[in-house]
């Protein structure tokens, strides 16, 4: 899924990135906004390794997403 489509289905995206990352907040969430600097930002705060490293970590779960999931609610992230 490119960065464009990530951004207009954040809604359902961030259900996806809640149950890959339990570390980031619904408020992190919220701020994040499907804005990808603002993801590696704070998935290298909450995670370390490196802004490089937390990078490739979100970029490789962005191509695993194919489309928006059937069964999640758009109400569960803000």
């Amino acid at each position: 899924m490119s960065w464009d489509q990530i951004k207009r289905e954040w809604a359902f995206v961030c259900q996806r990135v809640l149950l890959t990352w339990g570390k980031l907040s619904e408020d992190d969430l919220a701020f994040i906004g499907g804005d990808r600097a603002r993801f590696i930002d704070l998935y290298e705060q909450r995670y370390g390794g490196g802004k490089a490293r937390a990078g490739e970590r979100i970029d490789e779960f962005a191509m695993r997403l194919t489309s928006r999931p059937q069964n999640m609610d758009r109400a569960a992230c803000r």
